[in-house]
């Protein structure tokens, strides 16, 4: 069956709600559309979404040929505009609002309830939205317990609006390696994290998890970066190789995905050795790392601009992050040329939502060296890959079965990759959430 995007005229249907039933058409008038996976520019498409996904092409044509007759009219014209699949951030906390230092991240654990954290996070998701991000891996919802997992069930049902979410619950450290730390040993103090020790308490702690509906499993696998006397780079590691490796196992068993906190080779080695999906941050990826990460086709979702963001006040205490900022930069350019599989991920959240847009991400990728084509796909068809099949349909893109997904934006971004950071209309689910004024 030929490629719903080749079309020269197609109709974009929409559904709402359950139970679903036939609704009149939604036509969107696309002047340009732009198909990441082929690298190729549609001009004049529209393009059909039905139950929640878009249609064929027999559908098309069939749905085009009713609203004819009916005399549907073009309900969301965007002939001045280009049109993307919606987008993948792959790494985001909804559960904070920036902790660019310590105290800032304490506060939000010690002083504020989950419910009040909850309600924070779904404003933090229609900043999302507005943004085109219609699909969020939320890794780690730090010290609000499986949140994550109830607000994905919410957007979800369109109890509120949000977008799509796969979520990690608590991310994983052993004892001592992780905030709420530095206050006084009489009082028992909330942790940010789950904590487990042993690989068969690790063990048990992804079945945990797992039982409460996560859809992937993060762990904090270093810390404590500094520089060795040679001029190199290393860190404390969180878990031994016993204890990472139990992790990985037992959520692949229950088929679910590791994605791995990791800033340094210290990191990256037990990592890697253990079978992560995901390398996340990355700041440091040495030959030897990024070989691995090609062999294994493990991705790597770099955080450009949370790491952009935090340098200047944790410089202020450590220059430690200066010199990460700088090494950060090398390693995505090594990756790269190399051919490691690079995801889109902000870590929105570790910088306040309302602040930076998540969008920044694609202008900092270009500028070190990434083409804009590239940088596109970091957040469609390789973010796509990387999650893996969703139950909403195919992720990243617009074809036949892919989700009901499209955001369009002002200019061209293959000339200004900046052009992403304004959007002017977003498609969630087959709902406009956002529309031209």
């Amino acid at each position: 069956m030929k490629r719903s995007l080749s079309l020269s005229l197609a109709v974009l249907a929409l559904s709402f709600g359950a139970p679903r039933v036939a609704a009149q058409p939604l036509v969107v008038k696309c002047g340009k559309l732009l198909d990441p996976a082929t690298r190729t520019v549609h001009a004049g498409v529209l393009v059909v979404f039905d139950g929640g996904k878009v249609s064929d092409t027999k559908a098309a044509l069939a749905a085009a040929e009713n609203a004819a007759r009916t005399g549907a009219k073009v309900l969301l014209d965007l002939s001045a505009y280009t049109c993307l699949p919606g987008l993948i951030d792959a790494h985001t906390h909804l559960l904070l609002q920036g902790d660019a230092t310590a105290e800032e991240y304490d506060e939000q654990v010690l002083k504020e309830s989950t419910p009040y954290r909850a309600l924070r996070a779904t404003a933090a998701a229609r900043i999302a939205l507005d943004h085109g991000f219609t699909t969020l891996r939320d890794l780690g919802t730090e010290g609000a317990g499986f949140t994550d997992v109830d607000l994905r069930k919410a957007f979800a049902l369109e109890i509120v609006p949000g977008p799509r979410v796969l979520a990690a619950g608590p991310a994983m450290t052993p004892t001592g390696r992780y905030p709420l730390l530095g206050y006084s040993w009489e009082r028992k103090m909330p942790d940010g994290v789950l904590k487990c020790d042993g690989a068969d308490d690790c063990r048990k702690a992804v079945r945990w998890q797992a039982q409460y509906g996560v859809d992937w499993i993060k762990v904090y696998a270093d810390g404590s970066y500094y520089r060795t006397p040679d001029g190199g780079w290393a860190s404390v590691p969180n878990f031994t190789q016993d204890e990472m490796n139990a992790i990985v196992d037992e959520a692949h068993r229950l088929r679910k995905k590791v994605a791995a906190h990791s800033m340094t080779p210290t990191g990256h080695r037990i990592a890697l050795a253990a079978g992560v999906d995901s390398i996340e941050h990355g700041d440091v990826l040495d030959d030897e790392t990024v070989k691995a990460m090609v062999a294994k086709k493990v991705a790597y979702c770099p955080t450009i601009t949370v790491a952009d963001f935090v340098k200047g006040p944790r410089s202020k205490t450590n220059p430690i992050w200066d010199q990460l900022w700088a090494a950060s930069q090398e390693s995505f350019k090594r990756a790269y040329k190399a051919g490691v599989p690079i995801a889109f991920g902000t870590d929105a959240g570790g910088f306040d939502w309302d602040k930076r847009n998540q969008a920044e991400e694609f202008s900092f990728m270009v500028a070190w060296g990434m083409t804009p084509w590239d940088a596109l796909r970091t957040a469609t068809t390789v973010a796509a890959d990387l999650l893996g099949p969703h139950k909403d349909g195919k992720l990243g893109c617009l074809d036949d079965g892919c989700v009901a997904d499209l955001v369009a934006v002002a200019g061209d971004p293959l000339l200004d990759i900046k052009t992403m950071e304004k959007t002017v209309a977003v498609i969630s689910r087959g709902k406009v959430v956002k529309k031209p004024d």
